[in-house]
């Protein structure tokens, strides 16, 4: 009875949890008349359900285009955060130097400074660059972002791998690049994996930089894209925009429960060969 008791709650807590999304899921089909009358119940369908406002959030509202440049310019920043945040990692975590550690707080300190007291600064940098309204502001902008915590995080996994691990491939040898290469950076997957899911889901969902730099429907993410094209004053396009998130949920969640084995699988084979 103590196991029912404790499964019955874990599935009310799904439940409770899951409440928010299947609200929007549900008001996403759901008619103008319906959705309005205060007299309905929220999570049923008093009125046939349409599909009219998926179909609008596609062809008045463009997300299709949104999506797309939500996905290269995330993909594009966490190619620049992983080439540039695993070397730097990699040379603080074996920098024999009594600075190497108050140097990387430091840098982990940069990425708590907010971004409402950068984006003039950079706004300057964007202009005399000629990125102005384009998306490509965005792929130079994010990693400011995203490096330093990135290099925080991956400073943890490397320390935990051995030195003797690369001092052996070096002996067989390799170069400390290779030796990088194909034995550390191996070991340290679910940390790349963590960046990885970082880096693309903090790009994804920032809106600050993305609203002061891009103006352009055509050159919109999804955080900004979706709310400046579905909320047009005091009009609310309810039903479009609880469909772009279930459009975006679904997507990202099944992209974290992909991951989520790595993660574990890493942590463990970690733990059995230490």
């Amino acid at each position: 009875m103590r196991r029912v008791g404790v499964y019955l709650l874990a599935i009310g807590a799904a439940f409770f949890c899951a409440a928010p999304f299947l609200w929007s899921l549900i008001t996403a089909f759901k008619q103008n008349r319906d959705l309005y009358n205060p007299n309905n119940n929220p999570f049923l369908y008093n009125r046939p359900a349409t599909s009219d406002h998926i179909i609008y959030l596609f062809d008045r509202a463009a997300f299709g285009t949104f999506a797309w440049n939500t996905v290269w310019v995330g993909v594009l920043v966490v190619l620049i955060t992983l080439a540039l945040g695993l070397p730097a990692a990699y040379a603080l975590a074996r920098l024999d130097r009594p600075w190497a550690g108050w140097f990387g707080i430091a840098i982990f300190l940069i990425y708590l400074v907010p971004p409402s007291l950068l984006f003039l600064s950079l706004s300057r940098i964007v202009v005399a660059l000629g990125l102005q309204d384009s998306t490509w502001s965005l792929v130079l902008i994010y990693p400011t972002i995203t490096i330093p915590v990135s290099i925080w995080l991956l400073i943890g996994f490397l320390k935990a791998v051995p030195r003797d691990i690369e001092e052996q491939a070096m002996v067989d040898g390799y170069s400390r690049l290779g030796a990088f290469w194909r034995a550390v950076v191996p070991l340290t997957f679910p940390g790349i994996v963590a960046v990885i899911v970082f880096a693309f889901t903090l790009t994804a969902s920032e809106f600050i930089y993305a609203l002061s730099f891009v103006s352009p429907s055509t050159e919109k993410v999804i955080s900004t894209g979706v709310p400046t094209e579905l909320i047009r004053g005091d009009v609310f396009f309810w039903q479009s925009l609880q469909a772009a998130t279930v459009l975006v949920a679904v997507p990202l969640a099944l992209v974290f429960n992909l991951f989520l084995d790595r993660f574990i699988a890493g942590f463990t084979q970690g733990a059995v060969k230490g």
